[in-house]
Protein backbone atom coordinates (compact mmCIF):
# COMPACT_ATOMS: atom_id res chain seq x y z
CA UNK A 1 0.00 0.00 0.00
CA UNK A 2 1.34 3.44 -0.90
CA UNK A 3 0.36 6.79 0.55
CA UNK A 4 -1.38 9.18 -1.81
CA UNK A 5 1.09 11.28 -3.85
CA UNK A 6 4.15 9.55 -2.43
CA UNK A 7 6.65 6.95 -3.57
CA UNK A 8 7.26 5.78 0.01
CA UNK A 9 5.71 2.46 0.93
CA UNK A 10 3.45 2.46 3.97
CA UNK A 11 3.80 -1.17 4.93
CA UNK A 12 3.94 -1.63 8.66
CA UNK A 13 7.45 -1.79 10.04
CA UNK A 14 7.85 -4.78 12.38
CA UNK A 15 7.69 -3.84 16.05
CA UNK A 16 11.11 -5.41 16.63
CA UNK A 17 12.72 -2.93 14.24
CA UNK A 18 10.96 -0.05 15.97
CA UNK A 19 12.07 -1.29 19.40
CA UNK A 20 15.63 -1.71 18.11
CA UNK A 21 15.47 1.85 16.80
CA UNK A 22 14.43 3.12 20.22
CA UNK A 23 17.16 1.18 22.06
CA UNK A 24 19.79 2.33 19.59
CA UNK A 25 18.58 5.94 19.70
CA UNK A 26 18.90 5.91 23.50
CA UNK A 27 22.50 4.72 23.19
CA UNK A 28 23.19 7.31 20.49
CA UNK A 29 21.54 10.09 22.46
CA UNK A 30 23.77 9.53 25.47
CA UNK A 31 26.90 9.44 23.33
CA UNK A 32 25.96 12.76 21.72
CA UNK A 33 24.90 14.24 25.08
CA UNK A 34 28.24 13.34 26.64
CA UNK A 35 30.12 14.67 23.61
CA UNK A 36 28.72 18.16 24.26
CA UNK A 37 29.59 18.13 27.95
CA UNK A 38 26.63 16.39 29.57
CA UNK A 39 27.44 14.58 32.80
CA UNK A 40 24.29 12.64 33.77
CA UNK A 41 25.11 8.91 34.14
CA UNK A 42 28.72 9.56 33.14
CA UNK A 43 29.97 7.77 36.25
CA UNK A 44 28.16 4.63 35.02
CA UNK A 45 30.88 4.29 32.36
CA UNK A 46 33.62 3.73 34.91
CA UNK A 47 36.48 5.94 36.05
CA UNK A 48 39.06 4.09 33.94
CA UNK A 49 37.14 4.80 30.73
CA UNK A 50 36.54 8.42 31.73
CA UNK A 51 40.24 8.94 32.46
CA UNK A 52 41.31 7.30 29.22
CA UNK A 53 39.04 9.53 27.11
CA UNK A 54 39.49 12.77 29.04
CA UNK A 55 39.93 15.56 26.49
CA UNK A 56 38.64 13.31 23.70
CA UNK A 57 34.93 13.56 24.54
CA UNK A 58 34.28 15.05 21.08
CA UNK A 59 34.84 11.59 19.58
CA UNK A 60 31.50 10.56 21.07
CA UNK A 61 29.68 12.82 18.57
CA UNK A 62 30.56 10.75 15.46
CA UNK A 63 30.13 7.57 17.49
CA UNK A 64 26.67 8.74 18.52
CA UNK A 65 25.83 9.63 14.93
CA UNK A 66 26.94 6.18 13.75
CA UNK A 67 24.80 4.57 16.47
CA UNK A 68 21.82 6.69 15.42
CA UNK A 69 22.23 5.72 11.76
CA UNK A 70 22.57 2.08 12.79
CA UNK A 71 19.44 2.35 14.92
CA UNK A 72 17.24 4.05 12.33
CA UNK A 73 18.53 2.56 9.06
CA UNK A 74 16.72 -0.78 9.46
CA UNK A 75 13.40 1.05 9.91
CA UNK A 76 14.00 3.15 6.79
CA UNK A 77 15.15 0.13 4.81
CA UNK A 78 12.10 -1.90 5.85
CA UNK A 79 9.81 0.97 4.85
CA UNK A 80 11.48 1.02 1.42
CA UNK A 81 11.02 -2.74 1.01
CA UNK A 82 14.68 -3.63 1.67
CA UNK A 83 16.38 -2.23 -1.43
CA UNK A 84 19.53 -4.14 -2.44
CA UNK A 85 18.07 -6.81 -0.21
CA UNK A 86 21.07 -9.12 0.17
CA UNK A 87 23.40 -6.25 1.07
CA UNK A 88 21.09 -4.32 3.40
CA UNK A 89 19.73 -7.31 5.28
CA UNK A 90 23.19 -8.88 5.57
CA UNK A 91 24.58 -5.65 7.01
CA UNK A 92 21.72 -5.54 9.51
CA UNK A 93 22.28 -9.17 10.48
CA UNK A 94 26.00 -8.48 11.03
CA UNK A 95 25.09 -5.56 13.26
CA UNK A 96 22.63 -7.79 15.10
CA UNK A 97 25.28 -10.41 15.79
CA UNK A 98 27.78 -7.79 16.97
CA UNK A 99 25.23 -6.15 19.31
CA UNK A 100 24.12 -9.48 20.79
CA UNK A 101 27.70 -10.74 21.22
CA UNK A 102 29.03 -7.49 22.71
CA UNK A 103 26.03 -6.83 24.92
CA UNK A 104 25.57 -10.44 25.95
CA UNK A 105 29.16 -11.23 26.84
CA UNK A 106 29.72 -7.96 28.69
CA UNK A 107 26.42 -8.24 30.57
CA UNK A 108 27.31 -11.75 31.74
CA UNK A 109 30.91 -10.85 32.63
CA UNK A 110 29.85 -7.68 34.44
CA UNK A 111 27.32 -9.59 36.51
CA UNK A 112 29.86 -12.30 37.30
CA UNK A 113 32.30 -9.64 38.52
CA UNK A 114 29.61 -8.03 40.67
CA UNK A 115 28.67 -11.45 42.08
CA UNK A 116 32.32 -12.12 42.98
CA UNK A 117 32.65 -15.11 40.63
CA UNK A 118 35.25 -13.23 38.60
CA UNK A 119 37.71 -11.16 40.62
CA UNK A 120 39.86 -8.81 38.51
CA UNK A 121 43.42 -8.71 39.87
CA UNK A 122 43.58 -4.93 39.70
CA UNK A 123 40.12 -4.47 41.21
CA UNK A 124 37.30 -2.62 39.50
CA UNK A 125 35.20 0.50 39.64
CA UNK A 126 31.91 -0.66 41.18
CA UNK A 127 29.80 2.21 39.77
CA UNK A 128 31.16 1.61 36.29
CA UNK A 129 30.67 -2.14 36.55
CA UNK A 130 27.06 -1.64 37.67
CA UNK A 131 26.51 0.77 34.77
CA UNK A 132 27.80 -1.76 32.26
CA UNK A 133 26.25 -4.85 33.83
CA UNK A 134 22.78 -3.40 34.40
CA UNK A 135 22.40 -0.59 31.86
CA UNK A 136 24.73 -0.08 28.88
CA UNK A 137 25.53 -3.66 27.93
CA UNK A 138 21.99 -4.98 28.48
CA UNK A 139 20.83 -2.08 26.29
CA UNK A 140 23.20 -3.26 23.53
CA UNK A 141 21.85 -6.78 24.01
CA UNK A 142 18.21 -5.61 23.88
CA UNK A 143 18.98 -3.59 20.75
CA UNK A 144 20.46 -6.67 19.07
CA UNK A 145 17.67 -9.03 20.13
CA UNK A 146 14.97 -6.58 19.02
CA UNK A 147 16.75 -6.13 15.71
CA UNK A 148 16.92 -9.91 15.23
CA UNK A 149 13.20 -10.21 15.97
CA UNK A 150 12.42 -7.41 13.52
CA UNK A 151 14.64 -8.88 10.81
CA UNK A 152 13.08 -12.29 11.29
CA UNK A 153 9.58 -10.77 11.09
CA UNK A 154 10.43 -8.90 7.90
CA UNK A 155 12.16 -11.79 6.14
CA UNK A 156 9.41 -12.44 3.61
CA UNK A 157 8.83 -8.85 2.53
CA UNK A 158 9.92 -8.27 -1.03
CA UNK A 159 11.78 -5.23 -2.27
CA UNK A 160 9.51 -2.71 -3.98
Amino acid sequence: MRSRGSNVTCDAVPAGLVAAGVFGAIHAGFSIYWSIGGTWLLSSLGSNLLTRFQGWEWILAPIGLAKLIGALAPIALARKGWPVRLLTRSACWLGTLALIAWGGVNTVVGNLVLAGVIQPQSGYDRAGMIGHAYLWDPLFLAWGVALAIGLFASRGRDAR
